[in-house]
């Protein structure tokens, strides 16, 4: 689906964040105290992640099974399966309504990490405070486990769902992690890497291509995944309506999905392996084209800065629309305040 224009009669106002230099206090304890809230959620979706691996992997060799949980179960921030919850309560729908879209989410997203910290692709060793799936298992079983998961989030993503929307949500997460998405992002990074063949991207805006496509179109499936489990009991709902409902998460997502990648770039040079749990300063080390490669450290933080601007605006354009159709403000109140964790985060 293709986000439409801001609406005309609800235009979002921007409001720029407080530099990240100059945090307040209290701007601070509300960035670091959304983990507190978002605690149900992320504990819902940590359950269903072992329960749904084990479900759908009863009769596959335990070697596979092993190594894909290694990855799938070993932490992470879960940010992708709880946005995609928080939409769905954002559009008035119970939260665990978008679990097994949830679930489908990060089994994308851990599979890419597997296939992305191997030798021909970004050559990474930690992952998470621990070796990386092929450093583990070797690289023949780190693939084959990539692949798994891959291949299982759409069995798990279609036994969430039951009414219309499932094509959709289908569509939407393929087109998310597929070539038009994440690998075509991950395909024009390897690109500016030499490992692949083609023009080697060189601005601010290619930059921002590759990575709109390589973090942030996962992003965007997320939250749209969360929107289509909202609607999926719904009868009155149409595909007609998604013009109205839906361009406003996409903005949310598409700043936020930018906003992630500027602050991992910041997080390279600035962070710690300790606090990071992955290896720092590899990017620079490489020539790795990045925000504060190109920008300069301060401006990617006022890049950063205006990127959350816009998500929290965002968010607040949703809270108020639904107010009216059932929705939860909270969930909204919620969204905004994941933003302004991402801008200010440490790992």
């Amino acid at each position: 689906m293709v986000c439409g224009p801001l609406h005309p009669r609800r235009p979002i106002t921007v409001r720029t964040a407080a530099p990240v230099g100059r945090r307040h206090t209290s701007v601070r304890r509300v960035a670091v105290g959304i983990w507190d809230e978002l605690e149900p959620h992320r504990v819902r979706i940590e359950a269903a992640l072992g329960g749904l691996l084990r479900a759908h992997t009863s009769d596959a060799p335990p070697a596979v099974v092993e190594a894909m949980g290694y990855s799938l179960l070993g932490g992470g921030k879960r940010l992708r399966p709880i946005l995609c919850t928080l939409v769905c309560e954002a559009m008035g729908a119970p939260p665990e309504r978008a679990t097994c879209a949830a679930v489908a989410v990060e089994m994308v997203h851990t599979y890419s990490l597997i296939h992305d910290d191997l030798p021909a692709m970004d050559d990474d060793d930690l992952r998470r405070g621990r070796p990386t799936c092929h450093k583990k298992y070797g690289e023949a079983l780190a693939i084959l486990a990539g692949d798994g998961l891959l291949t299982l989030a759409f069995a798990v993503l279609v036994s969430g769902n039951r009414t219309r929307p499932v094509p959709d949500a289908v569509a939407e997460l393929a087109r998310g992690a597929g070539a038009c998405g994440m690998v075509g992002g991950q395909a024009l990074d390897l690109i500016a890497d030499g490992k692949i063949a083609g023009p080697a991207p060189a601005t601010v805006a290619d930059l921002e291509a590759i990575h709109r496509r390589k973090t942030g179109a996962l992003i965007r499936a997320a939250a749209m995944l969360g929107y289509y489990a909202a609607k999926e009991l719904d009868p009155a709902w149409s595909p007609a309506d998604m013009h109205d409902d839906t361009w406003a998460v996409c903005k949310y997502a598409d700043a936020l999905g930018l906003l992630f990648q500027v602050t991992d770039d910041l997080l390279d040079v600035e962070s710690t392996e300790a606090a990071t749990g992955k290896r720092v300063n590899k990017d620079a080390g490489r020539g790795k084209l990045t925000y504060p490669g190109l920008l300069g450290v301060e401006a990617s933080r006022r890049k950063a800065d205006e990127l959350c601007a816009e998500a929290v605006a965002a968010a607040g354009w949703l809270t108020e629309h639904f107010k009216s159709t059932d929705g939860r403000p909270d969930a909204g109140r919620k969204l905004a305040d994941l933003a302004r964790w991402v801008v200010r985060r440490d790992r």
